[in-house]
Order: structure tokens, then sequence, then C-alpha cells
């Protein structure tokens, strides 16, 4: 059974769709990916530029070898622990922050209001005219 099978339909004017449609292509996510990320109280971010994934690649191959050469020097007695501990912490603190910086997104705070122009029926009800 389909964990997501109620159908949901909205309209939109043009000029809401249009703003709808450029913030789902910056992000690269599906039209109903978005709606979910904004439904969950998140603002998805805008795709990575191509080439952050093979830069995070090169980042963690780059801590697999500090890894693997601590590994080395500890069985060797020849390492700073806690210095390489300190290192090591910095190295995957900055992965993270590239990570929330370019790909997580946001935790939506106050909605923005050019997000999507106002301009309806529904509008001036809300307003009482």
């Amino acid at each position: 059974m389909r964990r997501r099978n109620i159908p949901f339909m909205f309209r939109l004017n043009e000029q809401e769709a249009e703003a709808f449609r450029a913030r789902v292509k910056r992000s690269g996510l599906t039209q109903e990916a978005y709606v979910r990320q904004v439904i969950r109280g998140k603002i998805p971010r805008d795709a990575p530029p191509p080439d952050y994934h093979a830069m995070m690649k090169e980042l963690h191959k780059i801590g697999n070898n500090l890894n693997q050469i601590a590994q080395k020097a500890h069985v060797l007695n020849v390492i700073d622990v806690q210095r390489y501990d300190r290192d090591m912490k910095k190295f995957e603190e900055t992965v993270r922050l590239i990570t929330e910086a370019v790909i997580l997104p946001e935790t939506a705070g106050q909605p923005e209001e050019e997000s999507f122009p106002s301009g309806g029926e529904a509008d001036n009800e809300k307003k009482g005219t």
C-alpha cells in the first residue's frame, strides 16, 4: 500500500505559479518534494553547484587518509592523540557546516511576504473586504 495515497490539488494564479516553478527549479527537487519540505517547516535551498559533490567526496577521502595515518602513528606510538582528535573534530565540523550551508533545508521562520504574491478573493476575505 502506498504511504502517500491522498492526492492534493490547489490552484495558483500565474504569478504564484511562476514563482513556485522558479523556486522548485532552483532547488533541484520535484514539486512534490519541495511542498513536503515546506509543509514540514523547512525552506529548501537552491541546488548546490555542480562541483559540490566532487569536492565533498575529496574532503571525505582526505578525512579517511588522515584516519589511516593516525591509526598507523598510534600503533607506532608517534602521534599527539589530543592534537589529532582536536584537528579531526575541526575537520568533521567543517564538513558538517558545509553540508548544512549548501544542502540541508533551512528551518522556516516567518513566511516571506514576497514569496507568493497575494491577489485573490481569498486574500480579500481574510482582510474583511
